[in-house]
């Protein structure tokens, strides 16, 4: 007699000839009637233009160091699948349970970029409103990058040319593989817990998709766009683009670039300098030479040579003291501005810099001081010549040439003599002294 089976036995039967007759199989088709129940599976139909078959992607226990597809499928996307052919017993079906899954016509990488980048987009976190501004001078820099590349050399290079001395502080990581993008996480969250660190520039040269695949992380991308402290993107070549580049305050199309983004040329800073000295001298001058003017001006305008000599005095005075105030306060904020500037330079040692400016500045201040003395000296010439202008037309130095006054009894000062009387006594004031006298006879009234 021929062995009878039950139906769960066949089924059994040809689930077992199946898989030891196919083992691992690659297929190529379109999903379509894309299914995925609460259980995280994924359920989906795999066909071309003649045929179908049923397939199933099962969510990975735990957390898995890579997965079967590291990208979403959607319905009516063309994918190149490895699995395994299998039988399912209580329903009598065949399917394809997946190994690995890509999509057909581009990398899974660039499709999971793509994916990642709409994503991160949709959240905000590439908005230009949340980036942070590169400090113009950053006290330290801080690196992530491999501590063996071409890459930190070259920072170094050209952080040295241009500003020597400039602190840098290296997170020494991997940045290809799997454990690449974790360890870049880690060298960022050193350098956001180390002390004085202005800005952070995330490096590596350049390389294909995979090798980019660490800087296209979701949770490094969300690591950077939550740094307190800003960060430069500046990996691979300037053609090369990540999620990093996108949701980092400033993007460097090279390594070498952000070198030079991060901090200005010291040779331009000091021709900075230098004009900002020329600048203040020349102000010095042209306010000098308006004060002059105007004194000038205030003495052509004299009426009254004893009242406005009196008050231009004063006015000197007040000047002069505001001049002095104005001096200290115009030196003190150069002695501050320098003393700040000695504080950003400190490390870089430009102490034959330092005091060429310190002798330029006491030069300065002395040739102020003595072209003040001399303006002072040359104000108190002109006033003496004033005073002696003044004396010569003076009534009282008309008396010292042997005139006098005469008043009458009430004050009054006689210039006719047709205003006295016989016999009514007048004062005659001379230029020392004077005296009383009695009117005997008028003439030449």
């Amino acid at each position: 007699m021929k062995e009878i089976l039950t139906v769960s036995q066949l089924n059994d039967n040809i689930k077992d000839l199946l898989e030891q007759a196919f083992g691992s199989v690659w297929v190529e088709g379109e999903v379509s009637n894309l299914r995925r129940p609460q259980s995280g599976h994924t359920y989906f139909t795999l066909k071309d233009d003649k045929s179908q078959i049923r397939a199933v992607y099962f969510k990975p226990f735990g957390k898995p160091k890579s997965r079967p597809a590291d990208f979403e499928l959607e319905e009516g996307m063309s994918v190149l699948c490895r699995a395994r052919l299998s039988v399912y017993p209580p329903r009598g079906e065949y399917q394809l349970i997946m190994e690995a899954v890509e999509p057909r016509g581009i990398g899974a990488l660039q499709k999971a970029f793509e994916q990642l980048k709409a994503k991160l987009a949709s959240e905000g976190l590439f908005d230009e409103r949340f980036k942070k501004k590169i400090p113009f001078l950053p006290r330290k820099i801080g690196v992530v990058t491999s501590p063996t590349g071409a890459v930190i050399k070259d920072i170094l290079h050209i952080t040295g040319r241009r500003f020597p001395g400039a602190d840098i502080l290296i997170a020494p990581c991997r940045v290809q593989g799997t454990e690449a993008a974790e360890e870049i996480i880690q060298g960022l969250r050193k350098l956001q817990a180390a002390a004085g660190v202005d800005v952070i520039i995330l490096a590596r040269g350049g390389g294909s998709l995979e090798d980019m695949a660490p800087f296209n992380s979701e949770a490094l991308a969300r690591e950077i766009f939550s740094s307190p402290i800003p960060v430069i993107s500046a990996v691979g070549h300037e053609t090369d683009f990540t999620i990093c580049d996108f949701v980092a305050d400033l993007r460097a199309p090279t390594p070498s670039a952000a070198a030079e983004l991060v901090v200005p040329e010291r040779s331009a800073l000091l021709a900075i300098i230098a004009n900002l000295q020329q600048r203040i001298s020349a102000g010095y001058g042209r306010y000098y030479a308006d004060r002059q003017r105007c004194l000038a001006g205030l003495q052509e305008r004299f009426k009254d040579p004893r009242r406005l000599l009196a008050d231009a005095r004063i006015h000197l005075d007040n000047l002069l003291e505001s001049m002095q105030r104005a001096m200290i306060q115009r030196r003190e904020n150069i002695c501050n501005n320098l003393q700040k500037l000695e504080m950003a330079l400190m490390h870089l040692s430009p102490a034959g810099a330092v005091r060429e400016k310190r002798i330029l500045i006491n030069n300065l201040r002395k040739d102020t001081l003595s072209g003040w003395k001399r303006y002072l000296a040359a104000r108190l010439e002109q006033l003496r010549k004033n005073s002696a202008l003044l004396d010569t037309l003076s009534p009282l130095g008309v008396l010292q040439r042997g005139y006098s006054i005469t008043r009458k009894p009430g004050g009054e000062i006689v210039r006719s003599a047709g205003v006295l009387t016989k016999n009514e006594e007048v004062s005659i004031q001379l230029a020392k002294g004077g005296f009383c006298a009695r009117v005997e006879k008028t003439y030449g009234e």
